[in-house]
């Protein structure tokens, strides 16, 4: 199995400016431009400052690759009530993978697949989400994809509804009346008309339904009750002219809006205080912290050391089972949890805390940070800390970038010291609590940094008989900080 060696230096640790606020309504992926560039203010913003609170029972269903030559992320909610919706967006995650990996044309994968030629920065595929509205019985989520397989930008957005009083998915051509679509279609190529860059027969194949439907895939109202559209790059204009965005004014779209549509622009311009998408069930309950073991004077220049360290949750329930099997053995591990997952789950990063566990930062959406500029990398590592502070009331002192993918551009976009690994369990592949649980015990050397992850159930159910096991041996689990501290 990979084995990977701690980062050699330590960085001088402190406290960052925390420039970018935690948001949800914020773009879709930190690893490519906002598909809206500066002009997402104040009455062009759709789908701000959602209050996740209202959000109960949500899942994030994420999964990632660790392998750093075909890089790989993906994350979609699953909120109760609405899974219809959940339905169209797994299907669509899981296809955008299968076309990245190859496996779409049959045939072992192939990073890169037939999606194209490999871009300068090589092959990933990023999809994170954010929300757009949840209020009342509306519920609206952008999915944003970055495949650098692409022959375009490789940023593409789609925008997903779920109308919890008709318990229908809805894509966004919903919010138009049936009876209302040449108006609109109108009104919205007179707009495009007039934009650099735009073609004449892109316009015109508005007409056809079925490139409609293809074309209309984000909209979203702004904070005004604007409409607003937003089209990837090379769909309405030529490539060079990038992404295109349409914002028809309220008064005019108003008359055009079916009863979805009239109540999806509502609860955005004004929000009632909860969501009820009608879920039959009841959300599972909220994760308990279990008691802390207290100070930890283990010496690891004497003692022999280990530091399980789980990536990409949190997660609901995996990581709750995880803090029950951990506190057992009064096992102290370090979490190094996704922006995206604390923003959704601040009560569990929360009780991970209270448990005597170390939170440390993975990024906002798990790109690869090599791949970005030192502001995008900033914003990754800036709004993870914000989250996690807000969480816990502390700032993280660790980041461990995505695939283990960092350079001299990456080191200086942070303060954060930098945490690779000793033993990479590929959990990711195998999806057998068996193996993975053998990868560790077989390969365990006194003060390795193990990689696990506790987003699949498969893994948090190896952790006991690691545990066990190593116990046994003599080993005692600490977390990375006291680590290095100690040797």
């Amino acid at each position: 199995m990979p084995r990977r060696t701690l980062a050699p230096v330590l960085l001088l640790l402190g406290s960052l400016a925390l420039t970018a606020a935690c948001s949800t309504g914020s773009t879709p992926a930190d690893s490519a431009p906002s598909p809206d560039g500066p002009s997402r203010t104040r009455g062009n913003d759709t789908g701000s400052q959602v209050d996740l609170t209202k959000l109960k029972g949500v899942n994030i269903v994420n999964d990632s690759s660790t392998d750093p030559s075909c890089p790989w992320a993906t994350s979609y909610p699953d909120v109760p009530g609405a899974d219809r919706m959940t339905t169209a967006m797994k299907k669509d995650v899981e296809g955008r993978l299968a076309v990245f990996l190859g496996t779409d044309i049959g045939g072992p994968p192939s990073c890169g697949g037939s999606a194209g030629t490999d871009g300068p920065e090589g092959p990933e595929l990023n999809v994170s989400f954010s929300f757009l509205v949840a209020s009342g019985d509306v519920l609206g989520v952008r999915l944003g994809t970055v495949d650098r397989t692409s022959n375009a930008d490789g940023l593409a957005t789609r925008a997903y509804w779920y109308d919890g009083a008709a318990k229908k998915y809805r894509p966004s051509p919903g919010f138009i009346a049936d009876g209302s679509w040449d108006a609109f279609v109108s009104a919205l190529k007179k707009r495009l008309e007039k934009r650099e860059g735009v073609t004449p027969d892109t316009v015109e194949a508005l007409d056809d339904q079925e490139s409609r439907d293809a074309y209309l895939d984000d909209m979203a109202f702004t904070t005004d009750g604007d409409l607003k559209v937003d089209f990837d790059r090379g769909t309405v204009g030529l490539p060079p002219a990038g992404r295109i965005s349409v914002t028809l004014p309220r008064a005019t779209v108003t008359p055009w809006l079916s009863d979805f549509g009239s109540r999806a622009e509502r609860q955005t311009t004004d929000p009632d205080d909860k969501l009820d998408l009608g879920a039959a069930h009841t959300p599972a309950p909220p994760v308990a912290a279990q008691p802390d073991p207290g100070e930890d004077t283990t010496d690891c220049s004497k003692a022999k050391c280990i530091a399980l360290t789980f990536d990409d949750g949190p997660a609901a329930p995996e990581t709750g089972t995880l803090l029950k099997h951990l506190a057992q053995y009064k096992a102290r591990a370090t979490f190094f949890v996704v922006g995206q997952n604390v923003a959704t789950h601040p009560d569990i990063v929360r009780a991970e805390m209270k448990s005597g566990h170390e939170i440390a930062n993975h990024s906002w959406n798990h790109p690869v940070l090599t791949n970005l500029t030192p502001a995008q990398i900033r914003s990754q590592l800036q709004r993870t800390n914000a989250a996690i502070k807000a969480a816990t009331g502390k700032e993280p002192t660790l980041f461990r970038p995505p695939y283990g993918a960092i350079d001299g551009k990456v080191r200086a976009a942070t303060s954060l010291s930098p945490v690779l690994w000793d033993m990479d369990t590929l959990d990711w592949k195998t999806h057998d609590p068996a193996k993975v649980a053998q990868t560790v015990i077989s390969q365990a050397e006194p003060n390795d940094v193990v990689l696990i992850h506790d987003i699949h159930p498969t893994s948090v159910a190896a952790v006991p008989q690691i545990l066990r096991t190593l116990t046994s041996r003599g080993y005692h689990f600490v977390t990375v900080s006291h680590l290095r501290a100690t040797l």
